[in-house]
């Protein structure tokens, strides 16, 4: 490369889904033994009939949806998040705090943006989602990672002892990408706790929420109370996506919740990398949110069956442990002496298998990152995750 390139980008590592696939290549993978892939959390079937319908709808009738929108997304949209969140947590959050962004990565981005620069840093649990730590590397802030042991559920008090005069913020995903775990409510209300007393933000990432087995249990459906806190906004970011729950990747519709004065410097990021969300993405997002609930429920009915194939197969699996297990993850250490990443390798060439090895989501030199690997089972049928367990079962390394 001739032209000069940025310190922080050079630093970054590449996108770890990108590296996995590259792994395919030139790999011939027999007819008996075809690629099972459970690399990546996205669903791979289009979005249901009616939605689809809706968009097509919208892009042959509706004129506006060819335009330039909103900055921070449509009224309607925002104000139906609004109203259906504040149903769902039992809290009140305003339309003027709603955001719609390009995607959950960039809701994160631009919440980021806002937070911390160069010499900054943020607390992340370990193993952290990867998109997150290549972003603070991108942006010369400092991830302190934030060790979860066994469990995978990040404590408060341990963070605490992290906690500097440069630290900004804490990033918490749940359900977890890629631990799977879902996090306590107690766990989540002693973070909030924890960063109002500190003066820090608590993101908490809710990408997977749609997928929690504690939907229709706990809290009335709510996996959290932290928007029963009148005050929630002096602390408290909130980041959705709707790929997951409308097979809507494609169409890149996330949501930031948090403060007015947060969303008006969010605005500033995204005024100048995107201008507005894509229009019709975002009514595809709203006439999913109005008409498909049942169809949601379902789908989560589909993901929980798969989570009890993935727990049971474990259970039986001699030598590995599941570290954790939910929404579209299953977190496991593996039992043989070679590191995660050259493991992956080999179970691509030798099993058909397509994974993801821990040491892409702990820092560089991990031991308990070349133990582990993360396998995204959400889009494997019963069949396919019977077969997933034959050949690990089969595999010596």
């Amino acid at each position: 490369m001739t032209h000069p390139l940025n310190p922080a980008m050079a630093a970054t590592e590449a996108p770890p889904v990108m590296e996995a696939r590259r792994w395919l290549q030139g790999v011939a993978f027999p007819a008996d033994r075809p690629l099972i892939n459970v690399s990546q959390a996205a669903p791979v079937e289009p979005p249901p009939l009616g939605l689809r319908q809706a968009i097509a709808d919208a892009a042959l009738t509706n004129d506006a949806a060819h335009l330039y929108g909103p900055v921070l997304g449509l009224p309607e949209l925002r104000a139906e998040i609004a109203g259906q969140w504040s149903a769902l947590y039992g809290g009140q959050i305003a339309p003027d705090q709603v955001a719609i962004t390009q995607g959950c990565n960039q809701a994160f981005t631009a919440v980021m943006s806002t937070l911390a620069g160069a010499g900054d840093e943020v607390i992340l649990p370990t193993p952290w989602y990867f998109n997150h730590k290549m972003w603070f590397d991108m942006q010369g802030v400092a991830t302190i990672a934030l060790d979860t042991g066994p469990t995978l559920i990040p404590d408060a008090e341990a963070a605490r002892a992290l906690i500097t005069p440069r630290t900004r913020a804490i990033v918490l995903v749940s359900p977890n990408n890629p631990g799977g775990v879902e996090y306590p409510a107690e766990t989540l209300a002693a973070f909030r706790d924890l960063c109002r007393a500190q003066g820090l933000a608590l993101i908490v990432d809710e990408t997977y929420r749609d997928f929690d087995s504690r939907h229709s249990v706990e809290l009335g459906g709510r996996p959290h109370d932290l928007f029963d806190d009148p005050d929630w906004a002096d602390t408290l970011i909130h980041l959705y996506s709707f790929s997951k729950a409308y097979r809507l990747t494609g169409h890149r519709v996330g949501a930031v919740v948090a403060s007015a004065g947060r969303l008006a410097e969010v605005e500033k990021f995204l005024d100048t990398v995107a201008i507005c969300p894509g229009q019709l993405g975002q009514i595809a997002a709203l006439w999913g949110m109005r008409n498909l609930s049942q169809w949601v429920a379902g789908e989560r009915d589909e993901i929980l069956s798969r989570r009890r194939a993935m727990i049971e197969g474990f259970a039986q699996l001699e030598g590995w442990k599941l570290l954790g297990c939910g929404a579209y993850f299953a977190y496991v250490e593996h039992p043989f002496d070679l590191p995660s990443d050259q493991l992956c390798k080999r179970l691509v060439s030798e099993a058909s298998l397509l994974m993801l090895p821990g040491t892409m989501f702990q820092p560089g030199g991990s031991e308990a990152g070349k133990r582990q690997i993360r396998i995204a089972f959400a889009n494997v049928d019963a069949a396919g995750i019977t077969e997933l367990f034959h050949r690990l079962k089969a595999f010596r390394a």
